[in-house]
């Protein structure tokens, strides 16, 4: 498999897949309480690895998307 992950645009040569929800928050232009409400309701989905929560790159980008349409963020 030759798949490369995609490069975050916010920091040039960061190629993580997923980033702690307050590296999320960042990326995403927003505080942690706001994210943790999109985590809590549904809206932004997470997962843990350990006691360690991670979101992954895509769905913070899914997600400002879906926001930006206009949809219905709680999918």
């Amino acid at each position: 498999m030759n798949a490369q992950p995609a490069t975050n645009p916010t920091r040039p040569g960061d190629s993580r897949l997923a980033v702690s929800p307050t590296d999320a928050a960042r990326l995403a232009g927003i505080g942690r309480t706001k994210l943790y409400e999109a985590l809590g309701s549904g809206a932004l989905s997470s997962f843990k690895i350990g006691s360690r929560r991670l979101v992954r790159i895509a769905e913070i980008d899914a997600w400002l998307q879906r926001l930006e349409a206009g949809m219905n963020p709680d999918r």
